[in-house]
């Protein structure tokens, strides 16, 4: 296969959209670890919701507008001391209405290529503690997010390198297809091994007077094993990997297995497809998706990119 994402899975302007929490404390340092390493340049936006000072009026805004230009300046005077921008270049957005349309005014204005966000929150983003706001998010934007969730490390990885393997979890649809070029690039750019992963429904074994079906349905389930094992090799033998890759198939919940497999793995990352929605705002409002479920409680920062 070749890597068509190789160039676009290099991000020449990193987006981090931040509500200054204790939560975006800890994601900006991803976000300028991601920026140093690929030396992009980096905007930092906070967005003051519209809706929350709907009835509140003008002044209310006002005095929010003043606080968060206040916040971001203590943020970029700290982030600049410590030498956290290093070379790179870096300004920030204080931006007032709907959090997406402010931000996707940002990201076509300012070319961007990565967003990174968090997943707890307050003030305007304060939804992401639900994961509305960030799979409304991750679910519009059309280039790649990184979401860094209340259970990742507060240390990002050195910018040069990556503590573990990356795992990119397929259910073999359009949207996985589209991801995983951007998971074979990131995997050789930071050269660690990439682990494939499908998680196969599980079929309960039955029990009582049809306990003798137990045997059929392991043998259905060992066979569902090979048939996918075979198939995620044919995709790695297709790629041009650094490191060999590994392939794991499980049964279960996708949500369940694919963060239970990160841990397993010790993996750096977690790389999904997400399906493009069609009512995306109503989407972001259902809590089941797997993505949602695996960004809120990996232990590691996950990308999703939307087919």
């Amino acid at each position: 296969m070749t890597v068509l994402a190789s160039v676009a899975a290099r991000p020449k302007s990193i987006l981090f959209a931040t509500d200054f929490s204790s939560s975006s404390e800890k994601t900006v340092q991803h976000a300028l670890a991601i920026a140093r390493h690929y030396r992009s340049r980096f905007c930092m936006a906070h967005v003051i919701s519209s809706v929350g000072f709907a009835i509140a009026g003008p002044e209310a805004v006002e005095t929010a507008t003043e606080a968060a230009w206040r916040d971001a300046a203590r943020w970029e005077n700290r982030l600049a001391e410590s030498g956290a921008f290093g070379a790179i270049p870096h300004k920030a957005f204080i931006l007032r209405g709907k959090i997406w349309d402010e931000l996707e005014r940002v990201i076509q204005q300012e070319q961007i290529d990565l967003i990174v966000i968090a997943t707890h929150g307050r003030r305007g983003l304060k939804k992401m503690v639900l994961g509305s706001v960030a799979e409304e998010i991750y679910r519009r934007a059309s280039c790649p997010v990184l979401t860094v969730g209340p259970y990742a490390s507060d240390t990002p990885a050195p910018e040069d390198t990556l503590p573990g393997p990356l795992l990119f979890a397929t259910d073999f649809g359009e949207a996985s297809g589209h991801a995983f070029p951007y998971a074979v690039t990131f995997a050789n750019e930071y050269r660690v091994p990439l682990i494939l992963l499908h998680v196969v429904p599980e079929v309960p074994l039955p029990e009582g007077p049809h306990w003798h079906m137990a045997g059929d349905i392991m043998r259905l389930r060992e066979n569902a094993r090979a048939v996918t094992l075979e198939r995620l090799h044919k995709m790695a033998s297709e790629c041009s990997l650094i490191y060999a890759s590994q392939s794991r198939v499980e049964f279960g919940l996708p949500s369940e297995q694919i963060v239970k497999t990160a841990h397993e793995v010790d993996a750096a990352g977690i790389i999904l497809g997400v399906k493009r929605a069609r009512y995306a705002g109503v989407a972001s409002h259902t809590p089941w998706h797997t993505a949602t479920e695996v960004v809120g409680t990996a232990m590691c920062p996950v990308l999703t990119l939307k087919s």
